[in-house]
């Protein structure tokens, strides 16, 4: 039986945890490694009576195609059972939303986490962040500063909105398409994760804003 959907690309964002999908129907979806880990269907998750839990850090290692009908997954945690078809990844996209609210509702019912048991001792995540070209050294008056994030703040979206509060120069210079930003090196996204010691940096694309 043939798929319903099919991918035409496929990528895999390690350092933001999320696994890429472009269908031949003209979706794009980007699934949370998390997501994806916690509806895996196998015998061992579908026949388990509470939801999986503890689960917001895994990440996928490895993808490797089945076929050319299904992906299977590796994740960092040792699991590798689950096994996706182009239409369950479909549907789970297209999902999302909906899917994801029934499973936090699940994990509250059961008085379970999405975090690690042993995340608490981990401690607060620090960054650095490193600023570029005049125009923007006038609003930071720094060149680069150590920032300790809320637990809140995890990607590189939160941290542009985090940056704008700081005023009206920063609201400016700290637009989602007025500045390219790397992260330890490599060009970033806006869902690109932070991690403790990550070292951010931010060019200006234009000497004019």
């Amino acid at each position: 039986m043939s798929a319903k959907h099919c991918p035409t690309e496929i990528k895999l964002h390690q350092k933001s945890q999320l696994l890429e999908i472009s269908f031949d129907s003209g979706e794009n979806f980007k699934y949370p490694s998390e997501y994806l880990r916690t509806h895996a269907k196998s015998a061992e998750i579908e026949t388990a009576n509470t939801p999986v839990s503890g689960k917001a850090d895994v990440n996928i290692s490895k993808i490797e195609p089945q076929g050319n009908y299904a992906l299977r997954l590796y994740f960092d945690d040792g699991y590798d059972s689950g096994i996706f078809s182009w239409d369950t990844l479909y549907e789970l996209g297209v999902g999302y939303d909906n899917l994801w609210a029934q499973y936090l509702a699940k994990l509250e019912m059961h008085g379970m986490k999405r975090e690690p048991a042993n995340k608490a001792a981990e401690g607060k995540t620090t960054i650095r962040l490193m600023y570029f070209m005049t125009n923007m050294l006038e609003v930071t008056r720094k060149e680069t500063e150590e920032l300790s994030l809320p637990e809140s703040i995890r990607d590189i979206e939160k941290l542009l909105k985090l940056l704008r509060m700081r005023g009206e120069g920063w609201e400016r210079m700290f637009a989602d398409n007025a500045v390219q930003i790397t992260v330890n090196k490599q060009f970033a996204e806006l869902f690109t994760k932070l991690d403790n010691g990550d070292e951010v940096a931010f060019v200006p694309v234009s000497k004019d804003i």
